[in-house]
């Protein structure tokens, strides 16, 4: 705790410095994050690798790439996103500036997840730096040789002033909490964060989870949707933010599908998914033990189905016969286990879905338009039809929870915006002196009648007319 506290001294001191201000130090420090990935990405596999079992594959595509992506967009786009935005004027300031003008907001505090521990602490450092803010990285202990190796790193990389990486439990976040910092973004359950960034007034970025529902219609691609759903569901052995929670399966398809996923579990991981390379494990026992006990209490497996303890091993595994009343359907799973629940039409799956908490992501698929309802009629961080997950990585799109799910959005733009404060400014002209001395005292109802009369004009034309 006194090294936190050291090292947000020590930020504050570099930002009050105007260190981090310069469009030509935001991108040198963004550019040094891509370096540390490209120079050390044997060690991230390895780290991660040790940490969840993750295949080289998944480790450069979903962790690595993604952070670079983000660099990139940020890097070409800076000097757009550092100008001043200028706003319609009104009749009363034809002749002033009106502008926004986007400052960062300090010393910002980053707690990462630990089921995507490189990508959920990088990608929103690059929208701290590139919006011109110090850090303090926060990756969680559970993916202990991740955060060893950010630890490490960081500091031969990013600037020693500004950027600083903290290895703290999560028992000990409360604490830091505590402490004044300008913007928290937080990935994860928020334990008492939300008391105590209530009692700092400190504004949150909250990426949480929950259940993401999946509606199969019966006018769909089978094939492609059984593989699609596989995919983002078991991979990183279903320990995603993101994937899947659970599917809502038209009844006439649902056989079709369950045969079908079953397929495609054998031709990605081969007929003993223990052995595949391609599979990851959980993170530790107590993941382990608590996605064991919601698999064998609820519904009835399809396919799937065995665990060993001691390799923290859990089989991608489909549910059928699963009700809403299951153990599984009230809690998160973040495990390799995928429920199917039976629905008549997209209404009900509508109904369904919108009986439950609001969920970080709703997915689609069909070929049939009518089940585009779903988009406006249900509510969601975010949505994606026939596909999963890849809505959460495009940089042009915002990604957050809503309600229960979190709130706030980071990602390309958003994440600049995230992590600056929007001042408006407005540059006034001495003139027109003449138009603006009916607002002063002595105050005259002649005075007032004209500035009503002007502003119902304006009303009728382009906007109010404001004379102060």
């Amino acid at each position: 705790m006194e090294k936190c506290v050291d090292l947000l001294r020590r930020a504050r001191l570099a930002f009050g410095a105007g260190r981090t201000l310069t469009e030509s130090f935001r991108l040198a420090q963004m550019e040094a994050v891509v370096l540390m990935l490209e120079e050390h990405e044997c060690e991230w596999v390895e780290a991660l690798g040790k940490d969840l079992h993750k295949p080289r594959f998944e480790t450069v595509l979903c962790e690595v790439t993604p952070v670079k992506n983000e660099a990139v967009h940020a890097m070409n786009n800076l000097k757009k996103w550092m100008q001043p935005q200028p706003v319609e004027r009104n009749l009363s300031t034809t002749l002033d500036e009106c502008r926004v003008v986007h400052e960062p907001v300090g010393v910002v505090f980053i707690r990462g997840s630990w089921c995507s521990p490189v990508q959920m602490c990088l990608v929103p450092l690059l929208g701290a730096i590139a919006a011109g803010n110090c850090a303090i990285l926060s990756p969680s202990e559970w993916a202990a040789h991740t955060a060893e190796l950010l630890h490490r790193l960081v500091p031969f990389y990013l600037d020693n002033e500004c950027f600083h990486v903290i290895l703290e439990g999560v028992n000990d976040l409360p604490e830091v909490f505590e402490l004044k910092f300008d913007h928290i973004f937080f990935a994860g359950k928020q334990n008492r964060l939300g008391i105590s960034a209530a009692h700092t007034l400190t504004p949150v970025t909250l990426i949480i989870g929950g259940k993401n529902p999946c509606y199969v219609d019966r006018e769909c691609d089978i094939g492609t949707t059984a593989q699609r759903l596989v995919w983002a569901r078991f991979h990183n052995a279903g320990q995603s933010l993101v994937a899947p929670g659970y599917v809502l399966c038209h009844a006439q398809v649902k056989a079709r599908l369950v045969q079908a996923m079953k397929s495609c579990l054998i031709h990605f991981y081969g007929s003993d998914p223990r052995e595949s390379k391609s599979f990851g494990r959980l993170i530790n026992l107590e993941v382990f033990n608590r996605v064991k006990d919601l698999l064998w209490r609820s519904g009835k497996v399809a396919v799937g189905g065995q665990v060993v303890e001691a390799e923290k091993y859990i089989a991608p595994t489909i549910l059928t016969e699963v009700t809403e009343s299951d153990l599984i359907m009230h809690q998160e799973v973040f495990g390799p286990v995928l429920p199917i629940l039976t629905v008549n039409d997209v209404d009900e799956a509508i109904t369904f879905i919108n009986k439950q908490e609001k969920a970080l992501c709703v997915y689609a698929y069909s070929t049939n338009t009518k089940v585009r309802p779903i988009i406006f009629e249900t509510s969601s961080g975010s949505f994606c039809s026939n596909d999963s997950i890849l809505q959460s990585l495009m940089v042009t799109l915002p990604f957050g929870g809503v309600g229960a799910s979190g709130m706030g959005s980071f990602h390309g733009r958003y994440s600049f915006d995230a992590f600056s404060h929007r001042k408006s400014c407005l540059l006034r002209s001495a003139r027109l002196e003449c138009v603006t001395y009916l607002r002063y005292p002595p105050y005259e109802d002649h005075n007032l009648s004209l500035i009503a009369w002007a502003s119902t004009h304006s009303q009728r034309s382009r906007g109010w007319c404001q004379i102060m």
